[in-house]
């Protein structure tokens, strides 16, 4: 175990997390004398000057907390946190469930790890937690294959995994219907009331089946062009009030028009000695002078 060079937190938060060799992980030199470092075995371990209490890999850190420290000191693990800030992408709280009391403790520092994007860990003893540590330094250049589900390529293997992804049809039912149905295209073209007589099958799930075959992949009907803007947008041009001319008479018989609106009174004749004072202007003197000014506005 070889002892960094000592810096300041700040300096290193600003330079960023210190290169880690390969199989070799980096501990806080606040750690020394930790009952944890006595039990990590299978990779090499080395001081160094970093915010986090672990460093097992390049962007995976770990805090470690002793639920029996942090009934003494529960502000120490919000400092740690508050001072790691947005480092690394996995960042691990270690917790060394060591008290009886534990459950209000452990809700409380779950729902602290949720709002600071941490992943919570609990362990039962040292040699627990320094095997969680030497389990993610270990695995940390391995690919996801060993937790990847394995789909085979075989017709039935393949059958079971796409019938499966139905919410709450399982391996059996999939073999019944393979029985009963003898095919993936006679499953689809099975109806609800087929699907019900299978054993094992109510109305409930033969109805998801059902739907997840017959229903659109969106939930609501794509819109269109044509049901927003029509095609031939009929505009027309309300004529003006001098043009206008006298009311049409109505013709005799059947109509489906509209009766005509009514013309309009006669505005009012304007003078220029018209006073404007707040205290003699009324709404109706304003409507009237709009409707002098304005003659050709058009109110939609």
């Amino acid at each position: 175990m070889s002892a960094a060079p000592t810096a300041s937190t700040s300096a290193s938060a600003s330079k960023g997390p210190p290169v880690v060799v390969q199989s070799t992980g980096s501990g806080n030199s606040i750690l020394r004398g930790n009952p944890v470092l006595e039990h990590i075995r299978n990779v090499a371990k080395e001081w160094a000057d970093i915010v986090p209490d672990f460093q097992v890999g390049r962007t995976t850190c770990a805090l470690f907390l002793s639920l029996k420290y942090h009934r003494l000191h529960p502000e120490y693990v919000h400092q740690r946190i508050q001072k790691l800030g947005n480092m690394y992408n996995l960042r691990i709280l270690l917790v060394h469930c060591d008290i009886t009391e534990h459950q209000d403790t452990l809700r409380e520092l779950t729902k602290m790890c949720l709002i600071n994007n941490i992943t919570i860990i609990v362990a039962w003893s040292a040699e627990e937690c320094a095997l969680y540590l030497s389990t993610y330094k270990v695995y940390e250049y391995k690919p996801p294959d060993a937790i990847r589900e394995r789909v085979d390529k075989d017709h039935m293997s393949i059958l079971r995994a796409a019938l499966t992804s139905i919410r709450s049809v399982n391996k059996t039912d999939v073999t019944t219907l393979k029985t009963t149905f003898s095919s993936f295209a006679g499953v689809a073209k099975a109806t609800q009331d087929q699907l019900v007589k299978c054993p094992g099958i109510g109305q409930t799930k033969a109805r998801r089946i059902k739907d997840a075959f017959d229903r659109p992949f969106q939930n609501r009907p794509a819109t269109t062009i044509a049901d927003v803007v029509p095609l031939n947008p009929a505009r027309t041009k309300q004529p003006s009030a001098g043009a206008m001319g006298p009311p049409p008479v109505p013709v005799a018989g059947p109509s489906k028009q509209p009766p005509p609106r009514p013309p309009r009174e006669p505005s009012p004749t304007w003078s220029i000695e018209l006073d404007l004072n707040k205290s003699t202007l009324h709404y109706q003197n304003l409507r009237d002078l709009q409707q002098f000014l304005f003659p050709l506005t058009t109110r939609h």
